[in-house]
């Protein structure tokens, strides 16, 4: 059995005034060194840092707040050496409990991904390749079996609804039920285009409201694409002339119809 991989939310804490102005983990802990050490050559030491790389970091850091995180001190032990200002301490203990927080909130997401399958299988659906111009993915939310056939209910991200007919055998090859996550693959060349008072006296079981926002103009045939009141959107191929009589344009109002027989519907397990 191959073992399952526990992956985790990871990441750094970082802040700043921008990307050259930034107190970072390493910075933090030299400070943090130098509080301790009271040198910063020793400081310098235990984070890996040169004396000068250490020098550099506490002058840029004295810099980003205006005012000393390190000050020297002469007449002290060895004849001197390095302390945190009061405001080095304070920066140090907020730094720390912003990290405190930032390690909670890393191990929270960490555990809301436990099952790692499902952004694997989130990752594939956005990598899918079809030939089908129209591609949707929702959740099945109702089931209706007839002597025949089946009807699936399949509710889209936005909350417009598509319907596909399939057989027993389709609806059981697929293993769909309530909630399953399913693709609907609508082809462009299936899709008829109408205005909101002819779509009322068509028969089609899909019918999505949506805004004209881009119509493209071949030789023949035009593809015009509406964006739908959910935020899904679908394009439909027609004859130039249909776009001319039906006077298509940007911002128009329309709907796209189509028969729940000419659904396709697909998971990826």
């Amino acid at each position: 059995m191959t073992e399952q991989n526990n992956f985790k939310v990871m990441g750094s804490l970082s802040l700043g005034l921008d990307a050259q102005n930034l107190l970072t983990d390493k910075r933090i802990a030299l400070l943090e060194k130098v509080g301790e050490f009271g040198s910063i050559t020793q400081a310098a030491k235990a984070v890996k840092l040169s004396y000068k790389g250490a020098w550099d970091a506490v002058d840029a850091m004295n810099s980003m707040f205006g005012e000393p995180l390190v000050m020297t001190m002469t007449g002290g032990k060895g004849g001197g050496g390095t302390q945190l200002t009061a405001t080095g301490v304070r920066i140090v203990d907020t730094y720390r409990a912003l990290l405190r927080e930032h390690q909670r909130f890393m191990q929270a997401a960490s555990v809301g991904i436990e099952n790692f399958d499902n952004i694997y299988q989130m990752i594939r659906r956005l990598s899918v390749k079809t030939s089908a111009r129209n591609q949707f993915f929702g959740k099945v939310t109702a089931i209706k079996q007839g002597p025949v056939n089946v009807e699936v209910e399949l509710t889209l991200t936005g909350g417009d609804k598509i319907y596909a007919v399939i057989t027993h055998d389709g609806l059981n090859d697929l293993d769909l039920a309530i909630g399953s996550d399913a693709w609907a693959l609508v082809k462009a060349s299936w899709v008829i285009l109408a205005l909101p008072d002819a779509a009322q006296q068509l028969s089609a079981r899909n019918q999505l409201l949506g805004t004209v926002i881009r119509i493209t103009h071949g030789g023949v045939n035009a593809e015009v694409t509406l964006q739908c009141s959910g935020g899904n959107t679908i394009s439909v191929t027609l004859t130039n002339e249909s776009v001319a009589a039906l006077d298509v344009n940007i911002g128009l109002q329309m709907v796209a119809v189509f028969k729940a027989s000419s659904v396709i519907l697909g998971v990826t397990h």
